[in-house]
């Protein structure tokens, strides 16, 4: 308990030079955790993705349609619980900067196989009914005030004119890492539309999702999908609802590698700044070292003290970090809107973030630690400054 009391002593001597390099460690642990959790929302599409769902597009690229005729073929294979599909839709609202995922979908078959998309069965047979009906997601609907009954429209780009939507529902993720800032409408409007306007575009899909009786048979169902079509007009890839998210990541993953260096950075210099206060202080005592030493205390016991002020300015700021990297998240991912629809705080940068706090303690207090355990006491004791 005394020693305890000796190390916060010894913190607080200084009070604004502590202070400072606080500051500097919750800044610094602060933008650690926002950086990571960039990271973390950059793959929580592939996170979140289901082992018993796969997606086939087309296998020359994924902005080439597939026949509407391919899903009573994927329905007959073996493993194959269910099929829907979806298109992207690409709209604009109001203005280009009001971005958010568009899809529409053959309603039914395509929420059942999304149950984490859970919407209230009165709203659901609302949309249902209304063939211009829509649903938004929580975030989206927060984002943008949307409500039950307002009428949203949609410019569109791959699919031009004006498109009038009536919003039915709002759907919640049943879980935190569900992407609730996607708009779903109906494929049936889409496709209607295409028909008159454009009918060679018509009676085509962008994506299938298939369901899997289980994931055991995902390698079986994606292999036999794939021959189904072989040396077709339109020949299709399947992979995992995981690879497919991790596709697009991929497009960008010269960014996420950039993020992931400069959270590192950050750590690196604030652990420079933590380890020349330490050396500072350390070159102030070492007459109060030698004294101690003088005095009976042992070289461990010194490292011991340098260490434990160092580990305690580290982890007070880390820990205050830490606490102030949720609501700062939260603000930031409010800001960012459908950028990134999932923006949460992991337990896993948490634990990060404390073990980087404690590392730039511990490495900062190496060094002043060594040189205190091994002055002389004469030495020590002529040293001035």
């Amino acid at each position: 308990m005394y020693f305890l009391k000796l190390i916060i002593r010894n913190a607080l001597r200084h009070k604004l030079r502590t202070g400072l390099t606080a500051l500097g460690i919750v800044v610094a642990i602060l933008a650690f955790g926002l950086l990571r959790t960039v990271v973390d929302a950059w793959y929580a599409g592939a996170a979140a993705a289901s082992a018993t769902r796969l997606v086939t597009r087309n296998a020359i690229s994924l902005v080439f349609p597939l026949p509407l005729t391919y899903m009573g073929k994927i329905r007959q294979i073996d493993g194959v619980k269910s099929v829907s599909h979806a298109n992207w839709f690409g709209g604009v609202y109001i203005t280009e900067k009001n971005f958010f995922p568009q899809f529409a979908v053959q309603a039914q078959s395509y929420f059942a196989l999304y149950p984490e998309f859970v919407v209230a069965p009165a709203q659901m047979r609302e949309f249902l009914r209304d063939r211009k009906g829509a649903i938004a997601g929580r975030k989206l609907a927060t984002t943008y005030g949307f409500k039950p009954g307002d009428q949203v429209t949609l410019r569109g780009t791959i699919f031009p004119g004006n498109w009038e939507f009536v919003v039915r529902g709002i759907y919640d993720g049943a879980e935190a890492k569900t992407d609730t800032s996607q708009f779903f409408f109906h494929w049936d409007y889409l496709n209607e539309t295409m028909m008159k306007l454009a009918p060679r575009r018509a009676n085509t899909v962008g994506v299938y999702v298939i369901g899997l009786t289980s994931a055991d048979r995902a390698a079986a169902v994606t292999a036999a999908v794939d021959a189904t079509f072989r040396n077709s007009l339109a020949e299709t890839l399947t992979e995992t609802e995981q690879a497919f998210q991790l596709g697009f990541v991929s497009m960008t993953e010269a960014i996420v590698v950039a993020i992931k260096i400069v959270s590192f950075l950050v750590i690196f210099i604030i652990m420079a700044v933590m380890a020349n206060t330490m050396a500072m202080t350390a070159r102030e005592r070492t007459a109060e070292y030698a004294t101690l030493k003088a005095l009976g205390f042992g070289p461990l016991a010194l490292a011991a003290m340098i260490f434990g002020e160092s580990l305690a300015i580290a982890g007070a700021g880390g820990l205050l970090g830490v606490v102030l990297t949720f609501p700062v998240a939260g603000r930031f991912g409010a800001e960012m809107g459908s950028l990134f629809p999932v923006f949460n705080v992991g337990r896993e940068t948490v634990a990060m973030q404390g073990a980087a706090a404690l590392l730039v303690g511990a490495v900062a207090a190496c060094l002043p630690a060594l040189r205190a355990a091994r002055i002389r006491i004469a030495d020590g004791l002529r040293h001035v400054g």
